[in-house]
C-alpha cells in the first residue's frame, strides 16, 4: 500500500511526487480539505536550503559542549 499526495484540479489528478509503482493498481481516492487561492505548495526538492543556513564565525564542531561536562 502507497500513500501519494496529490492536487486535484477538477478534471485530473496531479501526484506531488512521484508514484513509485509501475504496475496497474486499485486505488482509493480521499478528498482533504480545499486548496486556498494561491496556496498551492511546490513539491519538496532535495537540497532545496543548500546554502541557506550558515553557521556562526568561529564555531568549533569539535569543541566539546559545556552542558556535557559532568556527563564525559
Amino acid at each position: 500500500m502507497y500513500a501519494v499526495e496529490a492536487i486535484y484540479d477538477g478534471v485530473q489528478f496531479k501526484p506531488m511526487q512521484p508514484i513509485p509503482v509501475k504496475a496497474a493498481y486499485k486505488v482509493v481516492i480521499t478528498f482533504i480539505e480545499p486548496i486556498q487561492k494561491n496556496a498551492v505548495r511546490p513539491p519538496f526538492e532535495l537540497g532545496c536550503m543548500n546554502g541557506q543556513i550558515k553557521e556562526a564565525d568561529g564555531h568549533d564542531w569539535f569543541e566539546p559542549i559545556d552542558d556535557f561536562e559532568e556527563y564525559m
